[in-house]
């Protein structure tokens, strides 16, 4: 492949499947990640994980913290600072309670897999040094999901800090995956005193990485991604600091990003709206352009 796209082998045949109508499309879960920032004299960089080799999704792909939302994370009230759930909702375009949830995965995946905690014991504070043996009890007890990420707040006596947080962009799964998500696409930077770890057990490798570079190595077939993750760091590269990153995503515009598949002249076609770099041509034969 001329870049680092990551495209699943059995694509071909269900994009097929789906438009002669024999594929019925899964239903997509909701989902959070986040790109989470800091600042160096030259440029903001951004943290990615690599996935491991082994992973059935995306194995050897760089990508961001993120994953499913936990509903036991919609109805609990948490503490909560920054934009009321009123604000969340109508920028998520959900409700209320969804909102929230979104929002704890947000955060909760950030902590599970990069050991940073946009969370505080008070509005305008958050935690300092989370890598003690009973914060990490903890951190496994919210992967295993025998701890909800609103029963961990209300534990430890803690505020999510919402106001740390700016949603960027939306993209769901294509309809011909077997595996769906909606997943809201975050901003955020390093907390100061607080420092990134791989606590994944998804990922063998964590690097902090000027979004130029990470494209530029996806341009070159050096680094693979998924198309989210390349639109997203391209779309972060105009920018000369992590808050000035946070100060644009308001203005963000998020009308869901979802590929189309169609069938034209003996092949397949998939094109995911606005972003044209990642069109794929794929003959009825199975292999892909």
């Amino acid at each position: 492949m001329a870049n680092g796209q990551w495209y699943p082998p059995e694509w071909p045949e269900r994009i097929r499947a789906l438009a002669e109508g024999t594929l019925i499309p899964v239903p997509p879960k909701r989902a959070a990640t986040v790109m989470l920032l800091k600042d160096t004299p030259t440029t903001p960089v951004v943290h990615m994980l690599r996935r491991r080799a082994s992973m059935a999704f995306a194995g050897g792909a760089y990508a961001y913290p993120g994953g499913g939302v936990d509903p036991r994370d919609d109805e609990h009230q948490i503490r909560w600072a920054g934009p009321t759930r009123a604000w969340w909702a109508n920028r998520l375009g959900t409700d209320e309670t969804s909102a929230q949830a979104v929002v704890c995965a947000a955060v909760r995946e950030t902590y599970e897999e990069a050991g940073v905690l946009l969370a505080g014991p008070t509005p305008d504070t958050v935690v300092g040094d989370t890598t003690g043996e009973d914060w990490e009890a903890d951190r496994a007890a919210l992967v295993a999901r025998d701890l909800s990420f609103a029963e961990f707040l209300d534990r430890r006596g803690l505020v999510l800090r919402s106001d740390l947080l700016g949603v960027w962009t939306r993209w769901i799964t294509p309809e011909f995956e077997s595996r769906r998500y909606d997943t809201w696409f975050f901003v955020a930077a390093l907390p100061e005193g607080q420092r990134t770890r791989n606590a994944s057990t998804e990922a063998d490798r964590t690097v902090w990485i000027r979004p130029a570079d990470a494209a530029d190595g996806y341009d070159k077939g050096e680094l693979l991604m998924m198309p989210p993750t390349v639109a997203t760091l391209r779309q972060l590269i105009p920018y000369d600091s992590a808050a000035d990153v946070l100060a644009a995503a308001p203005a963000r515009d998020l009308t869901p990003v979802l590929a189309k598949a169609r069938l034209e002249n003996g092949e397949v076609v998939l094109a995911w709206p606005g972003h044209d770099e990642f069109t794929k041509h794929i003959p009825t034969g199975g292999a892909s352009a």
